[in-house]
């Protein structure tokens, strides 16, 4: 009897050390797995026990590259008036006479990340069920919600014409990208078919292509961004179907010349050109207005990587904290440093130069990441959120064709940051014991993005256990 209790009792005390892992497995992967020259931190945090559950130089301060993205992305949820949507509104001063704006119209950007052609041609029917056909006065486009500066602290001007380095405006239409579709002749030295989207006059198309030609180059597809030129420029030899994204030169302009493009083309006489101002203070009405929610643009915002969007989020907490007209990125970076502070770090053991972390300047600690996780996980409505945006292992987003057939798949839901020589992964998981764990890994130095990705996959793995 009393050796049956015995037993009882030990199997109720041991219980929860069932399906635990052993997370000195770790640093075993420390020592086999990176390269000599690498460095790595990381930080294991059992949300459900709380408590910390293993760390490793996780105070190190590390380059975060897209993981820099949780943080904006936490902070912006944090505020009260965070499901306010994004907004892209046209108003109008003036009077309407004789099938006549007497007047001039004002297209007001709230920097909408995700505003495309869609998007515009339901604001150009909105604004089209006003009773004129004429424009006697300007359209211009307010870009006034922040500063000139198109690009972000440290951002490399050789990453233009990528399309994940975008030009930044309030003003945005398709993310300031045209999407080029190039399909290869029937013959072989036939010039290939290239179709854009969006279709638009802003920008030219030169197509230097040859069809299963290996003589003719490698395939290019650029424009002549070093005069801030919109020339398209496809090349070289095309033996596939190919889908590409190049940036625009500049977004806002790309914006106004859409938006007039189509409201010629629903027979609306309008202006030639366009102008850029604020929209009065008064004496003006609103005509039309386009809403996205806040959940569409931070799902491309984490799942995809979206650096744009990233910046809009940063933009927009700026706009929302200081009630500001006019704002800049320092004004959005400066909540978030009152965010590191409130969770009990001092700020200036940090350096954040963006919203995204597309900047080589910003330093952040896995042990930072993880108390920003924890934060989140203990706010429900902004864990409910930013959950449902991060990528899952194995299903979505650019954790897609990572840890299949693993005890990961499915099971790590983590935003990932790939930068030249830095992978980082950061993000929540479940032991197999049941508990929520929030984690941080930032590889360092490490030229081989393949050996960082499977050295971070397989501590998932340990931490998740068997």
């Amino acid at each position: 009897m009393k050796k049956s209790l015995l037993l009882a009792v030990l199997s109720v005390c041991l219980l929860p050390l069932w399906g635990q892992a052993n997370l000195s497995q770790i640093d075993s992967l420390v020592r086999k797995m990176l390269p000599e020259a690498s460095e790595v931190g990381i930080s294991v945090y059992d949300l459900t026990a709380k408590k910390s559950l293993y760390t490793y130089h996780d105070t190190k301060l590390s380059r975060p590259a897209s993981t820099m993205k949780l943080l904006t992305a936490v902070t912006a949820l944090s505020r009260s008036d965070a499901d306010n949507p994004f907004c892209t509104e046209v108003w109008y001063d003036g009077v309407i006479e004789h099938d006549t704006l007497q007047g001039n119209l004002y297209v007001v950007g709230g920097f909408d990340p995700e505003f495309d052609s869609l998007m515009m041609d339901s604001l150009i029917e909105e604004v089209i069920t006003f009773p004129f056909s004429v424009i006697s006065g300007q359209v211009y486009g307010d870009v006034s919600m922040k500063d000139s500066l198109y690009w972000g602290h440290g951002w490399a001007w050789d990453d233009t014409p990528e399309a994940y380095q975008p030009y930044l405006s309030p003003l945005m239409f398709c993310k300031g990208a045209v999407e080029v579709t190039v399909v290869p002749g029937s013959q072989q030295g036939d010039t290939a078919s290239i179709s854009c989207k969006p279709a638009s006059s802003y920008y030219t198309m030169t197509n230097r292509t040859k069809t299963r030609t290996p003589s003719a180059g490698k395939y290019s597809l650029s424009r002549d961004w070093l005069t801030n030129g919109n020339n398209l420029t496809v090349t070289g030899n095309v033996s596939t179907f190919r889908k590409d994204l190049v940036n625009v030169y500049d977004s806002g302009s790309f914006f106004m010349h859409a938006f007039l493009e189509r409201l010629r083309a629903k027979g609306i006489v309008v202006p030639e050109s366009y102008g850029f101002t604020e929209l009065p203070a008064d004496g003006v009405e609103q005509m039309a207005r386009w809403e996205t929610p806040v959940q569409k643009v931070l799902n491309q915002l984490m799942k995809e990587s979206d650096n744009l969007n990233a910046e809009a989020m940063l933009c927009r907490i700026a706009s929302q904290a200081t009630g500001k007209k006019h704002v800049t990125a320092e004004d959005g970076i400066v909540e978030i440093m009152k965010l590191i502070r409130k969770l009990g770090h001092d700020p200036k053991d940090y350096k954040i130069a963006d919203g995204c972390g597309l900047s080589n300047y910003n330093y952040l600690s896995p042990a930072l990441l993880v108390d920003f996780l924890k934060y989140a996980y203990s706010q429900t409505d902004v864990f409910q959120k930013l959950y449902k945006s991060l990528p899952v292992a194995g299903i979505d987003g650019t954790l897609k064709n990572r840890m299949k057939n693993t005890s990961a798949f499915r099971n790590v839901h983590a935003k990932t940051g790939s930068f030249t020589a830095i992978n980082a992964l950061a993000g929540y998981l479940k032991m197999k014991n049941g508990h929520e764990v929030a984690f941080a890994i930032m590889n360092q130095n490490v030229l081989s993005a393949a050996k960082a990705r499977a050295f971070q996959d397989k501590v998932c793995e340990v931490i998740i256990g068997r």
